[in-house]
């Protein structure tokens, strides 16, 4: 089992730059494919994010491709969200989830959630 615990939410203008963090337990991490997820108010939870156990892969929702960064350190069990040009529609709870995947078209693509964390707010004002 893989517990998940985010951090780095906050308030920023839109425009701003911001990291989120996920730190993670458990031995099955290095093996996992992570990534995040994002729920806005009155919306579907959405994917973001995700990672392949190695890092070589990753995949992202066409609505941040260009803007957000997911990376990993194995050694410390860690994920991570890069988020640049943060514009209000970024404003949601984002989670730190760890996938079943699989592989398409080259990409390691999800397929389903095995554990989420809590979530960190993120709140983008215009």
């Amino acid at each position: 089992q893989v517990q998940l615990v985010e951090s780095g939410g906050g308030l920023v203008q839109a425009g701003d730059s911001l990291r989120l963090s996920c730190a993670a337990s458990g031995r099955t991490f290095s093996s996992s494919a992570m990534g995040w997820l994002r729920q806005a108010p009155g919306k579907e939870r959405e994917f973001v994010a995700l990672i392949s156990p190695s890092g070589g892969s990753t995949n992202y929702a066409d609505s941040v491709k260009g803007r957000f960064t997911v990376s990993r350190d194995n050694g410390k069990n860690a994920v991570y969200l890069q988020m640049n040009s943060l514009s209000p529609e970024d404003t949601a709870v984002y989670y730190c989830a760890a996938f079943d995947y699989t592989y398409y078209s080259g990409y390691a693509a999800p397929r389903g959630i095995k554990y989420r964390g809590q979530g960190t707010q993120v709140t983008v004002s215009s």
